[in-house]
């Protein structure tokens, strides 16, 4: 059937690469797992291949290909019975190195794409800490400027690659007492002075290393640092979205790879006398999973292409990553249930896919984290639509209400928009304040409060603020009151940008100089 998703090149793309694992991966597998170590050299063979920088530009060795050959490229690495070889790569290519590419100064692109994208240097991110999970704002790792490096000390845990790997973005606190504004992205060598690693046992991902690491005073380079000071939580929000997508590709691919392998354990096994894809309690759970793999796999393309055509979906990016790797754990619970006894040895397949599930709704965000961001987007779009509602209903002729009652409405009313005058124009003065003592944006962005606009415009080597509403190069759609709300640090910027209340359209570097101007 032809794809809306895939086109020749894909499908020809896909054909070579499973080609490639064929002969030099999965025959390995079994070894690497019970190693619980990959074999460096394979990268290279990959970096060779050029499946390491798909989506990386030329000049530093990618092939600058479109999403859908990674999705091609997730989808098959995660059809090895592998969560722990899955992983790897995805880590490299999806979850660390971009930040570098799309943040990082030239030369650190020149220093560690090119190596990394040839196979040679095996990259990790570290974000969490013992006490800082999915809360990755209120991490605690410091990295205190001192000369020409920064001095860092702290704690890291859970880090795939962090044993096995060559250099981590780090992320940590340059300025501990500024809170978000104070967190940044650094590149640290693996091999550094004062880092130290133990590596972890855990229930999956046996191929693959995940390290607890320690910062003892390490210096690193001020040159290491990613794009500006205090930015790195804005940077970290941008590339969640491309984590979470690998995260749900995965997820449906290896949902496929255990149906599969349970449809040709059911037409081969036999109970009372027939095989068991013959009866029929069985038969409806497989068509139960294979309608909800299938639905899930085209939502997560659907997302994809989202990405693939330059939109920040953070809504549908949560969604995918939520229903896929939910689907996961269900599908790997209930395909081993089909192998009775047998699903519980280690010698069928089906024992490693169930353990690699558990962590996808884990890592990456957890499924609780996924929840309160699209149920925040959710529930803050419907109230909005209610108040719409609301308003458009008081001129209904079926409204009952009074003369009394309908001029205390209009009482209401007239005071709301009294109080929405002053409040903008309160919030236009703080700006104007707040303008001459920020760095010029060096472009132009409207703050879009329905009624309302405000304007800066940073073109001119200052920041001039009108209330105008005139085009500029970023939107930011946010209600006043939660505006002022930000500007009094009430309202935590990204909680706000995560949790839908405030909407970004056009350039997004801009609307992250945004927290800049406003700190």
């Amino acid at each position: 059937m032809e794809s809306y998703y895939f086109n020749e090149e894909h499908e020809l793309f896909r054909q070579g690469l499973r080609a490639f694992l064929e002969k030099e991966v999965k025959p390995n597998i079994d070894d690497w797992e019970k190693q619980r170590q990959i074999p460096k050299d394979i990268w290279k063979k990959f970096g060779e291949m050029g499946y390491l920088g798909l989506n990386f530009p030329e000049k530093y060795g990618g092939t600058d290909a479109d999403f859908f050959y990674s999705v091609v490229f997730i989808e098959e690495i995660s059809k090895c019975n592998s969560g722990g070889f899955m992983i790897t790569p995805t880590v490299m290519q999806y979850m660390s190195t971009p930040y570098i590419l799309k943040h990082g100064s030239d030369l650190l692109k020149e220093k560690y794409l090119h190596k990394a994208v040839s196979g040679e240097w095996i990259c990790a991110i570290a974000i969490t800490e013992p006490g800082a999970g999915s809360d990755a704002a209120n991490i605690k790792t410091k990295a205190i400027k001192e000369g020409d490096h920064y001095i860092v000390n702290g704690a890291k845990t859970f880090i795939t690659n962090g044993v096995y790997g060559d250099f981590m973005i780090a992320v940590v606190k340059t300025d501990p007492s500024a809170g978000i504004n104070g967190v940044s992205l650094l590149v640290i060598d693996r091999n550094a002075e004062g880092v130290s690693a133990r590596k972890l046992e855990k229930l999956g991902w046996h191929a693959s290393d995940t390290a607890e690491l320690n910062y003892d005073n390490v210096k690193v380079p001020v040159e290491n640092l990613i794009g500006e000071e205090g930015q790195g939580f804005y940077y970290l929000m941008g590339g969640l979205q491309l984590e979470r997508l690998a995260g749900a590709t995965a997820a449906c691919a290896a949902c496929e790879y255990a149906l599969e392998y349970s449809l040709q354990y059911m037409a081969e096994r036999e109970a009372f006398g027939r095989t068991l894809n013959k009866f029929q309690v069985l038969r409806h759970r497989i068509a139960q999973l294979a309608s909800e793999i299938e639905a899930t796999k085209y939502f997560v393309y659907h997302c994809c292409r989202l990405h693939n055509d330059g939109h920040y979906a953070v809504k549908e990016c949560s969604m995918a990553k939520l229903l896929a790797t939910e689907l996961s754990d269900k599908t790997m619970y209930q395909c081993l249930q089909f192998f009775g006894g047998y699903g519980y040895m280690e010698e069928y397949k089906m024992a490693r896919m169930f353990r690699d599930s558990r962590i996808g709704t884990i890592g990456g965000g957890t499924s609780e984290i996924m929840r309160e961001i699209i149920g925040k987007m959710v529930i803050d779009e419907t109230q909005y639509d209610k108040a719409s509602l609301t308003s458009e209903t008081k001129n209904d002729p079926k409204d009952h209400n009074t003369n009394d009652e309908k001029q205390i409405i209009n009482n209401s009313n007239a005071n709301a928009e009294n109080k929405q005058t002053m409040s903008i124009e309160k919030t236009l003065s703080t700006l104007i304040a707040m303008a001459k003592n920020a760095a010029p944006l060096g472009s132009t962005l409207k703050l879009n409060f329905g009624d309302s606009q405000i304007v800066i415009d940073g073109t001119s080597g200052e920041n001039k603020i009108s209330s105008e509403d005139t085009e500029a190069a970023c939107t930011v759609d946010i209600d006043l009151d939660d505006f002022n709300a930000m500007l009094s640090g009430d309202l935590n910027p990204m909680s706000a940008f995560m949790g839908g209340k405030m909407k970004v359209s056009g350039d997004m570097g801009v609307a992250m100089k945004l927290q800049g101007f406003l700190s």
